[in-house]
């Protein structure tokens, strides 16, 4: 009981330290928590399970996606295994995915004569198509689209760039709110039993303090996904010389169309054109799929990689690959007659702030430190439920009965300004998120000039 009393001394000695500013940040920490904590709670789950994308996709379509290695049997083409696909789902093959493992399936991508566009599962060994799914129908896609609220239309992924500036508000308010002032304990220690408030504000501060940078992190390498800032963005870095610097192209006329129009891409490749073949004007045989594959093992594209198939006669073969490792990013566009590699791009190409960019999304998506890479991030999405949990459980102890308990308002209004003052630099970089903040400053405002009315 003393140590219990002891806690709420010391809280209560650490707010009266600068009473008016300590209660304005744990004001704007409480709005920023009651809109963002929900979201949180579905990234942290959503991305949890996305990090182990290929290991559960694998357990759950094992019948699509592993093939059985058979050792001395010479794989069969790529020619072989699109028109098997074509076979069993009539249409036009738009991509053949060379298996990436010998363990793997071939994915051949269809947009079939019934409207569907199909990926179909074949053994690359025997050419035996194993079934089709959806375009993008694995349960991990599914997860992909939850995590982005992709499923609920651009006015959901519009709310979701806004909790991404909020979080980093929140991350901000909660570190100066933990900060120590003096007091021996909630600021690695955690006091009282779980009956106690100061038990869940001890577990949310010092798991806060401990998850809080890799919150900024991932909400800032998430951000290049956003609708509003990460759109425009990409559009103002990567839109201009066709997405391509001199030296990686030869000097060919492009398409006008993007290479994220046929089918993903890494982000810093999405406003990269999709060149035309020069050997269109020479009437010459196309050099077919199989024959394009080869060059493409020949260029040393790492296992895994796509190859779109021209559907024009001025169209290219693109063969791209976005593996674990960044150093192995390539995309590579060949003339479909000539077979002459027309772009090669890899990671090294991209300019300062795309390779940043590039390792901060490969880092968010738990794929450049391997395992490691996966399990710190998956303890970082732990802790954002706790942190949820915990914050849910310590205001419903403090809230007074028939309030929501919002943090009382300072007396001296001025110390809002250092605070606004960070809020418009963050609302200037990211509109979406200023826009809300001023709408809450707005509500805020408003419920205050409510409250003495009311009285």
């Amino acid at each position: 009981m003393s140590r219990l009393v002891a806690g709420q001394a010391e809280d209560a000695a650490r707010s009266l330290a600068s009473p008016d500013l300590y209660r304005a940040v744990w004001r704007w920490h409480f709005y920023a928590g009651l809109f963002v904590l929900p979201f949180l709670i579905t990234l942290s789950i959503t991305g949890a399970l996305y990090l182990f994308r290929d290991e559960i996709d694998a357990l759950v379509h094992a019948d699509l996606k592993t093939v059985e290695i058979r050792q001395d049997i010479a794989l069969a083409s790529p020619s072989t295994m699109v028109a098997a696909a074509i076979t069993a789902h009539p249409g036009r093959a738009v991509k053949y995915t060379d298996p990436a493992t010998p363990g793997s399936s071939a994915e051949i991508t269809v947009n079939a004569d019934s409207g569907e566009r199909l990926a179909v599962y074949v053994d690359p060994y025997d050419g035996a198509v194993l079934g089709a799914l959806a375009d993008r129908g694995t349960v991990m896609w599914t997860v992909r689209y939850l995590h982005s609220l992709r499923y609920f239309g651009p006015v959901a992924r519009g709310i979701i760039e806004i909790a991404g500036g909020w979080v980093i508000l929140l991350v901000g308010t909660g570190i100066f709110l933990w900060w120590p002032r003096g007091q021996k304990g909630g600021v690695v220690s955690v006091r009282g039993r779980p009956r106690n408030r100061l038990f869940w504000r001890d577990v949310h501060a010092v798991t806060g303090s401990v998850v809080g940078c890799f919150i900024v992190f991932l909400a800032v390498t998430g951000m290049p996904w956003s609708q509003v800032w990460g759109g425009k963005v990409n559009e103002w870095a990567n839109g201009a010389n066709f997405g391509y610097p001199p030296r990686v192209r030869t000097d060919v006329p492009m398409s006008g169309s993007k290479l994220s129009d046929e089918g993903l891409t890494a982000w810093s490749m999405e406003q990269a054109q999709v060149p035309m073949s020069p050997g269109a004007a020479a009437a010459t045989q196309p050099i077919g799929l199989d024959r394009a594959v080869a060059i493409l093992d020949d260029l040393g594209l790492n296992r895994g990689y796509a190859v779109n198939i021209p559907g024009k006669p001025e169209g290219v073969y693109t063969g791209s690959v976005y593996p674990d490792d960044l150093s192995r990013q390539r995309v590579v566009h060949l003339d479909q007659y000539t077979g002459e590699s027309l772009v090669d791009m890899s990671y090294a190409d991209y300019g300062p702030g795309g390779r940043w960019l590039e390792w901060g999304i490969n880092v968010h998506m738990g794929q450049q430190y391997g395992l490691l890479n996966q399990l710190l991030l998956l303890g970082v999405c732990a802790g954002n439920v706790l942190l949820a949990v915990s914050a849910g459980v310590m205001w419903w102890k403090r809230r007074p009965s028939g309030s929501m308990g919002v943090p009382p308002m300072p007396q001296d209004r001025r110390v809002f300004r250092g605070l606004l003052a960070i809020l418009v630099v963050g609302g200037i970089i990211f509109p979406l998120v200023g826009a809300s903040l001023l709408v809450m400053l707005a509500l805020d405002r408003a419920m205050t000039r409510r409250r003495p009315a009311l009285a």
